[in-house]
């Protein structure tokens, strides 16, 4: 158990691409939180993953939230990937679909803790977990 004095949480986050073995980058992410897993969401605002597939920057937590989703905008990423391959290996082209377009990560929070959310991902899955 954490022994911050903190009444708030912090969030985390970054991206591996599996497919590659390499961070990431230029993924936009968006954080919400809400107080109770009835009330609505409220928008803190984003930032996008640097070149290390990191984002340094996200809003902080409002006191009393007990729910962060962390929304990441993959597609973009995903089709730049894509457009770079073909103009290597024109006879390689996919259909162009980005099979995952987005992914909402949803998890609870308490007050004091660090949570660090990794995101793997690669163009057909991904996986998350709470790291350290």
């Amino acid at each position: 158990m954490s022994t911050s004095t903190s009444t708030t949480a912090s969030v985390s986050t970054h991206i591996l691409d599996t497919s590659v073995g390499r961070p990431a980058e230029g993924v936009p992410v968006q954080l919400s939180a809400r107080s109770g897993r009835d009330a609505d969401w409220q928008a803190l605002g984003g930032s996008a993953t640097d070149a290390d597939g990191r984002c340094k920057d996200l809003p902080a937590l409002p006191e009393g939230a007990t729910h962060v989703r962390l929304d990441f905008a993959v597609e973009p990423y995903f089709e730049k990937k894509q457009a770079d391959a073909q103009q290597d290996a024109p006879a390689n082209r996919d259909s162009g679909a980005v099979f995952f377009p987005e992914v909402a990560i949803t998890f609870a929070v308490r007050p004091g803790e660090h949570y660090h959310v990794p995101l793997l991902l690669n163009p057909f899955g991904y996986s998350v977990y709470r790291g350290s």
